[in-house]
């Protein structure tokens, strides 16, 4: 398996459009990161939920995600499922994020995302963070608009255990759903460990990455 570096990373920007959005799609990687660099800065952004359960049950579910980093956590009120009729003011939060920080890393949906929700938020990512390495997480769900993943983050045993664990503990209002349990995330980070040669993983869209492979000592 192919493997490129991000190299240190200090800063990362995380968005999604529901609470849960970002666990769901990355929280192994979030683990992964926090535990590695303590004290990393997260700038997270969620769209919808403020003010209500589910924004409670963000803040501790993030919390748990991003043990020991210096997490700053903004749930807006925008309705559910409405983005495309709220795309100015979604778009103004986006931009605001951008202002207060300059991440090495940017965790968002991917554009190819069935739901227009998280598709309206992928969309708007790249005009505010035009010059940033940007992963599209998945979220698997009944539209079965999986697709095929560019870039893997391995997750260990104990990580992708964990993702599970606490994403099942921090969302009770989610555990109706009939996709939501723990055969199904499990399963996907299965899959796609297997893709990436790892046991588990988390699996990401690259819309555009600028790579530095020495070209200067090209010919030499």
């Amino acid at each position: 398996m192919i493997r490129l570096g991000a190299g240190p990373l200090d800063r990362i920007v995380a968005v999604g459009a529901h609470c849960d959005d970002i666990a769901i799609g990355a929280g192994g990687t979030l683990l992964t990161l926090c535990l590695a660099r303590p004290g990393i800065r997260i700038d997270a952004l969620v769209l919808s939920g403020g003010g209500t359960d589910r924004e409670q049950e963000e803040k501790a579910a993030l919390a748990a995600f991003c043990p020991g980093a210096d997490l700053r956590l903004t749930v807006l009120k925008l309705p559910d499922g409405r983005l495309p009729a709220h795309w100015e003011e979604a778009k103004a939060a986006v931009e605001e994020l951008r202002e207060r920080t300059e991440p090495d890393l940017v965790l968002a949906p991917r554009t190819e995302d069935a739901h227009q929700d998280h598709r309206g938020l992928a969309q708007l990512i790249p005009t505010a963070f035009r010059d940033h390495l940007v992963l599209g997480y998945e979220i698997v769900k009944w539209d079965g608009d999986l697709g095929r993943p560019a870039a893997y983050q391995p997750l260990s045993p104990e990580i992708a255990e964990q993702k599970v664990r606490l994403l099942q503990e921090h969302y009770p209002s989610q555990r109706h759903r009939p996709w939501y349990d723990r055969e199904a995330f499990l399963g996907l980070a299965r899959i796609r460990g297997i893709e990436s040669h790892a046991r588990y993983a988390e699996a990401f869209a690259v819309t555009k990455l600028t790579l530095d492979l020495g070209t200067s000592n090209l010919g030499e």
